[in-house]
């Protein structure tokens, strides 16, 4: 008494298919399959900015020594004298 058999089922089919028509039904499951992918496309581009605003957005900043401190190689002669 609770559940519904296939008739029940095939006959609701048919009634659907009588007011709405075969077009229809294809174009409402259509937008339906949009309207999902747009969803999830939607949630992905929210993950996406949420771990863009996690990470630092500039990079480290290296600093440099003066060129005072900066060692040079020279050429010496050994001369023994």
């Amino acid at each position: 008494m609770g559940s519904f058999s296939i008739w029940h089922w095939l006959i609701v089919l048919v009634i659907v298919l009588v007011l709405f028509g075969r077009g229809r039904v294809s174009e409402i499951m259509g937008d339906f399959g949009k309207g999902i992918k747009s969803f999830k496309d939607g949630m992905n581009e929210e993950e996406a900015k949420k771990a863009a605003s996690s990470t630092p957005s500039t990079p480290p900043v290296q600093i440099a020594k003066p060129q005072d401190e900066v060692a040079v190689p020279t050429e010496t002669k050994n001369e023994q004298v």
